[in-house]
């Protein structure tokens, strides 16, 4: 079989790629030995998200008394929970589905891939030569070499949806976003939860901004153990222990490994192509290239930010470069990313650390509590800000951690995509009552003391005044 562009794996990084292209005309055969929509539809982001409402609705039950409606404790049906999450799975995997994309005149072949050589791939015992070659193949969840843990049962984010049994005592292995949004659902939903971080929970994002997460976590119930790194793993079913290197011991029911995620490099055969491989994911150069000119390697087996979102936007990379011959490059500086809990925590482009490393006194900041809001102070949501890094009156970086900072953060996203201003954001009118006034308010507040507290302003002020009739 020839074509003109064959996708290795169809999450969202290539069904994006081999819905574009064959819309443009291209020939495509795609490539998935497991599920239509890879993880973020059947074990990442629409399960994870699906869980986290659920659990929402049951602390509204609880934290209703506030609006003067009597708060009740919430009676949680966890397989019916779980029933939920697979509706919302099946909802959105028709637009995911293999009958949709033959519809588009993809060929899908349900089969593991294999180079045999720079341009072809066998699967299924087809060989596919192609001008082009895009791997999309994803990562799978990181299980470390811990004592014990290939000897006890233990759930990963593949496996954690399939429970119909609400965990009496959750240990997670882990607190970076999967662990600490987890943590949340379950301990909402009525387990007993404990986290246990060999570092600093959330510790890639500004550590102010995190602490208003983690405070809220421990204040509904989670336990987070920093600075406990997982030495060995003991017991059985309902009955498990994690012992950490400093001696501390967790014991609980169920166990959730949430330590990252690997790059599916393993049976890719990617020497007989001549790819690269390197830290354990496939290396790629500025155009989203492997070693091998003619095959591109985008999303999670590339080992950088995984994300859905940035997985779609690399596919439109390599789109405009396969289909059209443009010499496209990826950039990262605008990519957002956001942690589901409640608050919710985002970032683009630079963090306040990074910022002052990066632009050192010419770096200016500025902060908008959500206190100061009128919707948050009507919906109860007053816990949060908004943390804006600028230098000569641009953002190079905004935090928000708060009620839906994962929907705020997009205008952030869009500035520094476009290379817009302060004085564009600020010239914005935005609906009122609105969290979106936060940023609008943000940037602001930038120029208030540069107007405000400037005394040639001032002056220029009162010379009008007394010119105007």
């Amino acid at each position: 079989m020839d074509c003109d562009i064959l996708v290795i794996g169809a999450g969202s990084a290539g069904l994006s790629v081999a819905a574009g292209a064959a819309q443009m005309g291209a020939r495509v055969v795609l490539l998935e030995k497991g599920e239509m929509g890879g993880d973020c539809l059947n074990y990442g982001c629409v399960p994870s998200k699906a869980l986290l409402v659920a659990a929402a609705r049951a602390q509204d039950m609880r934290e209703a008394g506030g609006f003067g409606i009597a708060p009740v404790a919430p009676q949680v049906d966890y397989a019916a929970v779980m029933e939920h999450v697979a509706g919302a799975i099946a909802t959105i995997a028709p637009h995911d589905s293999q009958a949709r994309f033959e519809g588009l005149g993809v060929t899908v072949i349900r089969a593991h891939g294999r180079f045999t050589g720079p341009r072809t791939v066998v699967a299924g015992g087809t060989e596919i030569t192609a001008r082009r070659v895009v791997i999309a193949a994803g990562a799978a969840p990181l299980v470390p070499p811990i004592a014990g843990l290939d000897t006890v049962p233990y759930l990963t984010n593949e496996t954690l949806f399939d429970g119909t049994e609400l965990p009496g005592h959750l240990l997670i292995l882990g607190g970076g976003p999967i662990g600490m949004e987890m943590a949340q659902a379950h301990v909402r939903l009525g387990s007993r939860v404990t986290v246990i971080e060999a570092e600093q929970a959330l510790g890639k994002d500004d550590p102010e901004m995190a602490a208003l997460v983690l405070d809220r976590l421990r204040h509904e119930g989670v336990e987070i153990a920093e600075g406990a790194r997982a030495a060995r793993v003991s017991g059985q079913a309902g009955a498990l222990t994690v012992e950490a290197e400093d001696g501390r011991r967790f014991e609980g029911t169920h166990l959730l490994v949430a330590l990252g995620r690997k790059p599916n490099v393993e049976g890719l055969g990617l020497e007989a192509a001549g790819i690269t491989v390197e830290r354990g994911a496939i290396k790629v150069d500025a155009r989203l290239r492997t070693t091998n000119p003619r095959v591109y390697a985008i999303g999670d087996i590339t080992g950088g930010l995984q994300f859905t979102h940035l997985a779609g936007y690399e596919a439109g990379v390599v789109i405009r470069s396969v289909l059209f011959g443009l010499p496209a490059k990826a950039r990262y500086d605008h990519i957002p990313r956001v942690t589901y809990t409640d608050p919710e925590l985002a970032q683009v482009g630079l963090t306040e650390a990074e910022a002052r490393a990066a632009h050192g006194d010419r770096l200016e900041i500025v902060t908008e509590s959500y206190a100061g809001n009128d919707r948050a102070i009507a919906t109860r949501r007053t816990e949060g800000r908004i943390k804006l890094m600028a230098v000569k009156g641009r953002p190079v970086g905004v935090s928000i951690v708060g009620a839906e900072a994962g929907e705020l953060i997009a205008l952030w996203a869009l500035a520094l995509s476009r290379g817009l201003s302060l004085k564009d954001v600020a010239g914005m009118v935005a609906p009122y009552p609105t969290l979106g006034e936060l940023g609008k308010r943000a940037a602001g507040t930038y120029f208030s003391p540069k107007l405000f507290d400037n005394i040639w302003v001032k002056r220029a002020v009162r010379t009008v005044q007394r010119l105007l009739p």
